[in-house]
């Protein structure tokens, strides 16, 4: 089974390119962050076309997760549900359609948009490590019923210095600091594997490039995108 994530930072402004990866490479699930579209409006067709099944949970220009499968999908879930959490914190997060899990042969697709944080001084980054928390829960609560389990996602936290293009310049700060590699780690409890890790020991290996001061083409990014299997 072929499974890949995406940032797509708007699904209808990258469809092609998405529609001609996917003709490239054929994955069996694709889950896509940053959708960026109410699920009324997101571009099915061309994915059904191609034989895949489309599950969303968007809004308009922000956030949006969806899984796209060639493989039947069942038991799905978007956001943090009552099964697991009280109204209070239900509430709390259901602004931001940021999570979206189901099964999908014998496994649980467990796609994630997790928050920014923007400063760590901030209210958003408050949010952005209470939201890891809830996620940490979440996955226990997956976890007892003995799911095998596929994380992945744009977590908008480089696991460690080996994922930054600039470790010492970056140290401390927004997706680098101990307090959000904590909460991750909180999620992870060891109890996962970084699939890329498998493969790719070594630093230099990024998936996302800030857009300003040439970062691409200098090849000064990070690895912030994560897919995590269960043991």
């Amino acid at each position: 089974m072929l499974i890949a994530t995406w940032n797509v930072n708007s699904v209808r402004t990258r469809l092609s390119q998405i529609i001609d990866w996917i003709n490239q490479v054929n994955p069996d699930i694709l889950c896509l962050q940053e959708t960026k579209v109410i699920d009324n409006d997101f571009p099915t067709e061309p994915f059904e076309n191609l034989g895949y099944e489309v599950i969303v949970f968007g809004q308009k220009s922000y956030n949006g997760v969806a899984i796209i499968s060639k493989i039947k999908v069942e038991n799905v879930n978007r956001g943090f549900d009552s099964s697991t959490f009280d109204q209070n914190i239900i509430k709390k997060f259901e602004d931001q359609k940021r999570l979206i899990y189901a099964d999908i042969s014998g496994i649980k697709i467990i796609n994630v948009y997790v928050p920014n944080g923007s400063a760590l001084n901030s209210e958003k980054f408050e949010y952005k490590i209470n939201w890891l928390n809830c996620l940490a829960s979440l996955i226990d609560e997956q976890e007892k019923k003995g799911d095998l389990i596929c994380l992945l996602g744009d977590f908008n936290i480089a696991p460690s210095n080996y994922d930054i293009h600039d470790p010492k310049k970056y140290e401390g700060g927004i997706m680098a600091s101990e307090v959000e590699r904590i909460a991750l780690n909180n999620v992870i409890k060891g109890r996962f594997i970084d699939s890329f890790r498998i493969y790719e020991k070594d630093a230099g290996h990024w998936s996302w490039w800030d857009y300003r001061n040439n970062a691409f083409e200098l090849n000064k990014g990070w690895r912030i995108d994560h897919i995590y299997i269960s043991k």
